[in-house]
């Protein structure tokens, strides 16, 4: 039976409706929000692998063209793999609901987002991630729900909940607060240089609408939620736990303790892997299956053991696994211009985690073309990220980026893009690419530095500077303590990653997931602060290596120039299927073809910009003057020196310029009588002609004779 419910949020309707549509999953509701409809369906395993280290998850975010009004492009019309922008979303709805599962649940659960309609003032990823908390919460899933998300801009100093698309363009802050009435535990943000306290106001703002979206989830769910399933967890007895922390204990107490993060691990994996042997060899008696249930219990209490003896030697004892204090961030190095070929190259090195980032700039008609669900469907400016395997001392898959890849990468991109000078400013396309050469923590925040670096040693006029941070926090009880610049093992034991960037004025650019259920106000507080003050202190190693954007691109980057024409006369640029712009470009090149990576870029804007680039100026003014010359105006009187290109018996075709040809009439070639004009003139000929107008046609007239006299 289908039922409807509805609520008026902040000036529009969210409906849902449930009982009609995808009957066969274990949860499944359709939200209407605005025009924006997005199905959301769960669906939990009928058994459970007790014995899995992590919890199987799988959020989807299904984008559909037809949502928009669109045809997929490329040969393939259907959607194919995801794009960015469904990856991002489903990772932004997986940070808040993960946590909220029991720790000990082991049933695979998928929660799948079908986005039919898209109204772009009413976002499909917020009405995602609230019908996929509401799925999963009126299912037999156990889940600690329900969780919702808002955005919040700031418009005229005024804070807005979800704003609209016109809003969003003028908008100073984008924010993605996601959390449970109690609680904020996601926050994805970009910012134009935003102080922490507008910051925080603006979080908290959020949360406010996050908590009327949670009440009415509980509605929903108080009247057509089921009993929650019964499920199978690995069972381990307190003897086994008491036995192993006898075992392990103090040794793991010592090895926490050492500061070299591979001398470290291998300490605490020798420490484990005696325990498993132990246990192996004085239970060979059982059989495999049973042994193998054993050894999964013995891991899980050391991981365990590890997690609080870890939590007390830094929340107890404030001493930090590589023996700094609390505020205190790694060692710091930089440099600039490794690479000689590039246009821009920087290489910043924090502790054990070191970024190498290069800037490519290109021109504007190099930028992505995005085929997806937003308005926006090109961007000039992109950071790649990238993490390979050996940056952690390991052997991995290579391959297309992941997840993780895609998530870092924007988060970079989001930051930087905030001082990234506008496209009249600096008219081309930018690329920075972040490698990853070590990580101990915190790479993507290395990527920002580095690539803000490599911007200004390309010569790239940003704002300001931008550093980036990542903060940690670990509770014991009622205790916490946050931890400024977290290393690897503070992020995996801890319960908040929690990234800063920005500059001396303010913030870029956030992104916070935690594994506990929520944090407080105070906690957002300590950490914006305590954050300003290390992005300050990795700000002045930065701008000591280079404290401002060159004057010039590279020698090996285009050089470019601006000017604007007529937009009318753009097609005579071009010329019929392209000959105009193509011979422009040969001529001026010195090449045979346009696809030559020595050939000048040309691209016409449709308001009649001009933008030329080529790394030799003399090629870029040589083309600059031709175009010029195809749109020079005729004036009419004005007496030119022109080429003859075209002798018929009716008279000549004189070209003035190229792109710029006009008629003499047989009977204007000279003062006198001609009977054939080849017997007065022949091709490549220099006569002087003088403009005397345009017949019916538009084509233009000249005349010999009158410009003899």
């Amino acid at each position: 039976m289908k039922k409807i419910f509805e609520l008026d949020f902040y000036g529009r309707k969210i409906v849902v409706e449930n009982g009609e549509l995808a009957k066969q999953a274990d949860g499944a509701v359709l939200v209407r929000y605005g025009d924006t409809v997005v199905l959301s369906t769960a669906v939990v395993s009928k058994n459970a692998n007790i014995l899995s280290d992590f919890f199987p998850l799988m959020v989807l975010y299904n984008e559909k063209l037809y949502s928009v009004g669109k045809i997929p492009g490329g040969f393939i019309k259907r959607e194919g793999r995801p794009s960015e922008n469904a990856t991002l979303a489903a990772r932004m709805i997986d940070r808040p609901m993960r946590p909220l599962f029991p720790e000990n649940f082991r049933n695979e659960v998928q929660v799948v987002n079908t986005v039919l309609s898209v109204d772009q003032d009413n976002s499909p990823e917020m009405t995602a991630l609230f019908g996929s908390s509401l799925a999963t919460s009126i299912s037999k899933i156990p889940f600690d729900g329900p969780v919702a998300s808002v955005k919040v801009g700031r418009v005229n100093g005024e804070l807005v909940i979800n704003p609209t698309a016109e809003q969003v363009e003028v908008s100073d802050i984008d924010l993605t607060v996601a959390g449970t009435y109690e609680a904020i535990n996601m926050v994805e943000a970009g910012a134009k240089q935003v102080s922490e306290e507008d910051m925080l106001e603006a979080l908290m703002f959020g949360h406010e609408a996050i908590r009327k979206l949670v009440e009415f989830q509980k509605e929903i769910i108080a009247e057509i939620g089921i009993e929650k399933m019964e499920y199978e967890v690995l069972e381990i007895d307190d003897e086994l736990k008491a036995n192993i922390k006898d075992l392990i204990e103090e040794k793991l107490d010592k090895a926490l303790r050492i500061k070299d993060k591979l001398e470290k691990y291998e300490a605490i994996d020798t420490i484990k892997a005696e325990v498993v042997e132990k246990y192996t060899l004085e239970n060979s008696e059982l059989s495999s299956e049973d042994l193998n249930i054993l050894i999964t219990k013995v891991k899980l209490v050391m991981e365990n053991i590890e997690y609080d003896v870890f939590r007390r030697i830094v929340v107890k004892e404030q001493i930090r696994a590589d023996g700094r204090s609390m505020t205190e961030i790694r060692p710091l190095s930089t440099d600039i211009d490794l690479l000689p070929r590039t246009h821009g190259s920087a290489l910043f090195t924090r502790g054990q985690t070191q970024a190498l980032s290069v800037t490519t700039l290109g021109a504007l008609g190099e930028h992505q073309i995005l085929d997806g669900l937003s308005l926006e469907d090109e961007k000039r400016f992109m950071l790649h990220y990238n993490f390979p395997a050996f940056s952690v001392g390991e052997t991995g898959r290579y391959g297309s980026p992941g997840r993780r890849e895609v998530g870092h990468g924007a988060l970079g991109e989001r930051a930087l893009l905030q001082v990234i000078p506008s496209e009249d400013e600096f008219p081309y396309t930018i690329r920075v690419v972040s490698e990853i050469l070590e990580s101990n923590g915190s790479s993507s925040q290395a990527s920002i530095c580095a690539g803000c670096m490599s911007l200004m040693a390309a010569g790239v006029p940003i704002k300001a500077p931008v550093a980036g941070i990542a903060m940690g926090l670990i509770t014991d009880g009622d205790d916490y303590t946050i931890l400024t610049d977290i290393q690897g093992m503070e992020d995996h034991l801890g319960d908040m990653d929690f990234k800063v960037a920005g500059t001396r004025e303010g913030i870029c650019a956030l992104q916070m997931d935690i594994k506990i259920k929520g944090i407080t106000r105070d906690i957002l507080d300590k950490a914006l602060k305590q954050a300003k003050q290390a992005r300050f202190e990795i700000l002045d190693v930065m701008t000591k290596q280079i404290e401002k954007p060159r004057e010039e691109v590279s020698k090996y980057a285009p050089k470019t120039m601006t000017f604007m024409i007529n937009p009318d006369r753009i097609k005579e640029v071009i010329g019929k299927g392209g000959e105009m712009i193509t011979k422009i470009i040969l001529e001026c090149s010195n090449v045979t073809s346009v696809n030559d990576i020595k050939a000048v870029k040309v691209d016409l804007e449709d308001d009649g910009r001009v933008i030329i680039y080529h790394t030799d100026k003399e090629v870029i003014d040589r083309t600059a003057q031709m175009i010029k010359d195809v749109v020079k105006e005729v004036e009419i009187g004005k007496v030119y020196t022109g080429k003859v290109v075209k002798v018929e018996d009716f008279g000549c075709f004189v070209e003035l310029w190229p792109g710029c040809e006009g008629l003499v009439h047989v009977s204007q070639l000279d003062e006198k009588r001609v009977e054939k004009p080849s017997d007065m003139v022949k091709v490549g000929d220099e006569i002087i002609v003088k403009a005397t107008g345009y017949d019916k046609r538009g084509k233009l007239n000249l005349s010999r004779k009158e410009a003899l006299k």
